[in-house]
């Protein structure tokens, strides 16, 4: 019998080893699966690099783990917002790397990993620093850079429902970078608001199907708002 579901978020997060490199879910925070990276901080791995649209907020989720030293690298799109101010203290500190990817790329070379592509063309960045050292090409009149997909070892996400095969349904903008991530992580771990009997999910709104999720945990709304 196929049964992905975990007992908790601290079992879900448990052999993420030091040196990994993880995609975290969310677009600020909104989608980010917080309770699973509050188990990975517990959890103890360090050396980290971590994949996500921005660089943390405020004192919660990418920014908690950031804090704790974890990190040692991190690829992402908005670095620095109003309530940065771990990432920027680490930064300026030299204690953490930095990969800027414009938006569009992060999520395109994401994909790429997903769907098993060597490698992407992108308008995006042309003729910019981000495009120093890198590969270029014009295609039908237009100039391109090279990008190479950005692969991970585990892919931190959050949707709302799963059944215990780990098909996901998502709640709203909540979805973002969740079911591009779960196909680029060798290992999906998704924090879910519930676990549903198997049939009770419409196959027609499921996002994600089962076979690119691994692990699946139940985190309830009161455990949430308590966290």
């Amino acid at each position: 019998m196929i049964d992905k579901s975990m007992a908790s978020a601290e079992a879900a997060v448990a052999d993420i080893f030091d040196g990994a490199r993880v995609m975290i879910g969310g677009f600020g925070t909104a989608g980010m699966p917080d309770q699973l990276i509050d188990a990975l901080i517990a959890q103890g791995a360090g050396d980290l690099t971590i994949i996500n649209n921005n660089a943390g907020n405020g004192e919660r989720g990418v920014a908690a783990l950031i804090k704790a030293g974890r990190v040692r690298k991190i690829i992402c799109s908005f670095p620095r917002q109003a309530d940065s101010h771990h990432f920027d203290a680490a930064y300026r500190a030299g204690q953490i790397e930095l990969e800027l990817a414009p938006q569009g790329n992060l999520a395109a070379r994401i994909q790429a990993a997903g769907a098993g592509l060597g490698a992407i063309y992108t308008p995006t960045g042309f003729g910019t620093q981000l495009a120093e050292g890198k590969e270029t090409r014009r295609i039908d009149g237009r100039d391109y850079v090279l990008e190479y997909p950005i692969h991970a070892d585990f892919a931190l996400i959050k949707a709302q429902k799963a059944d215990r095969w780990g098909n996901l349904v998502y709640r709203k903008t909540a979805r973002n970078f969740g079911p591009i991530m779960a196909m680029a992580g060798k290992t999906c771990i998704a924090q879910v608001a519930e676990i549903v009997p198997l049939g009770a999910l419409d196959p027609e709104v499921i996002v994600t199907p089962g076979i690119f999720v691994q692990r699946v945990v139940s985190i309830s709304a009161a455990s949430a708002a308590a966290a």
